[in-house]
């Protein structure tokens, strides 16, 4: 696009130009008086694609006719019907089949990483996160420190945004990990920030972390299905992830992990041990000792959860068809002319200090997600795009009450459309 214009014929001319156009009619868009809303909420929730029914329904077919037969039926038998979403979602990462594997939720996943790569000594026990992180993480790292015997407020570092500033700036957070230096174990971040959007370069901060002698992983809640990631050149010890957003699997739906080749391989890596970790090999020979497969699979400890796994299985089919190449790339249309509108509104309005964009989308350091911070009114034009038929995220100002809150919208490549953009922009017109 290099010409950009706020007009309904040009929104629909690059509708009409979106070789991935069609995915749209795949997904059920939900309804605003009878006609589809725009649904900018795809980082909260992600919309069902219209084959999902199918694919739980079959299971649960599969289970009233065949009952426990289930497990080894041809093709989708259960007891290995995570091999049906290893190669999706290893792909989706940027990582080798064995490194991945679709199982439990994000927090249950990195409390269950964190037994193998949080293992403090007196010296080297220090975690370095972003400030602002999403509270479960927070949470999780807060409880992971205090079981080992240390202190949260010595042991957890939270690097805030340089005063005036809305996002943390990379020079600082690879200055923040050398500072640590021999005392640091794990440096863990959100690959994508849930609140600002902001995309961190996961490849230089886990060269850094491992410079000193610390793990790196990160929670890909956000950046799951949202932005290109190569997580096994870029030496990334470990991540996880949910599948609700980005992924379209469903309201809390089953999560999933990944772990690098030489910590997937190595059996010697301390780790919770559970039956489905146990190499499949000898899994119904069930031995006295834990056996554990040479693969992400590993950290499993129960049996697959059959349905939320089908859910997710009819939207990992669409990311295959559709390509993170095309996907990412279309992404990047979608926000860009977003962000053009939303300029473009505020300048006719002559308000262009009402809305304060705090994703640092120029430098491309973001996915499809702009949190906008309104100076005045923000619940109230909030609440008016609502009843207009949007669907998008408020966020209450934060605890230190800058702004008036913060509207969260994520165009997704495979279900929005340029013309939900302009009609957004239309809306953002009449609500201020």
């Amino acid at each position: 696009m290099k010409s950009l214009e706020n007009s309904l014929a040009f929104a629909q001319h690059q509708d009409d130009a979106d070789e991935l156009s069609s995915f749209r009619n795949r997904f059920h868009i939900p309804l605003h008086h009878g006609k589809p809303c725009i649904y900018f909420c795809g980082n909260s929730l992600g919309l069902q694609p219209k084959k999902t029914a199918e694919y739980v329904n079959q299971e649960l077919k599969d289970w009233a006719e065949l009952g426990v037969e289930g497990h080894f039926k041809k093709d989708t038998g259960w007891f290995a019907y995570h091999e049906l979403l290893r190669k999706p979602i290893a792909n989706l990462v940027g990582a080798k089949p064995l490194e991945v594997v679709v199982m439990n939720h994000l927090t249950v996943n990195l409390h269950l990483l964190m037994v193998s790569f949080y293992r403090p000594t007196e010296t080297r026990y220090k975690i370095i996160c972003e400030g602002g992180a999403f509270p479960s993480d927070r949470y999780a790292l807060q409880s992971q420190i205090k079981f080992h015997g240390y202190d949260p407020t010595d042991a957890l570092v939270e690097l805030q945004p340089s005063e005036g500033e809305e996002i943390i700036r990379h020079e600082d957070i690879l200055k923040a990990i050398a500072d640590c230096g021999d005392s640091l174990a794990l440096v863990m971040f959100g690959g994508v920030h849930y609140f600002t959007g902001q995309v961190l370069d996961m490849s230089s901060i886990t060269k850094a972390a491992h410079a000193v002698g610390a793990y790196a992983g990160f929670d890909l809640a956000h950046a799951m299905g949202n932005i290109k990631m190569s997580l096994h050149d870029w030496d990334v010890d470990f991540a996880a992830w949910c599948s609700y957003k980005y992924l379209n699997g469903g309201p809390g739906t089953v999560g999933g992990i990944y772990v690098h080749e030489r910590h997937a391989t190595n059996k010697e890596l301390p780790r919770f041990a559970g039956w489905w970790g146990n190499d499949p090999a000898v899994r119904f020979k069930m031995p006295h000792q834990f056996v554990p497969v040479a693969t992400a699979d590993s950290w499993q400890l129960s049996n697959a959860p059959i349905l939320p796994m089908a859910a997710l299985r009819a939207s990992l089919e669409l990311f295959e068809e559709a390509g993170i190449n095309r996907l990412t790339t279309k992404s990047l249309a979608l926000t860009t002319y977003l962000l053009f509108v939303i300029r473009n509104v505020l300048t006719k309005k002559n308000m262009e200090d009402l809305i304060q964009i705090l994703t640092p989308f120029e430098s491309q350091k973001s996915g499809c997600q702009l949190s906008l911070q309104f100076s005045v009114n923000g619940r109230a034009i909030f609440d008016h795009i609502t009843n207009a038929g949007v669907i998008a995220d408020w966020r209450e100002p934060d605890q230190e009450g800058r702004g008036s809150g913060v509207i969260r919208i994520a165009p997704v490549p495979l279900y929005n459309s340029f013309e939900d953009v302009f009609n957004f922009g239309e809306l953002l017109k009449g609500a201020i």
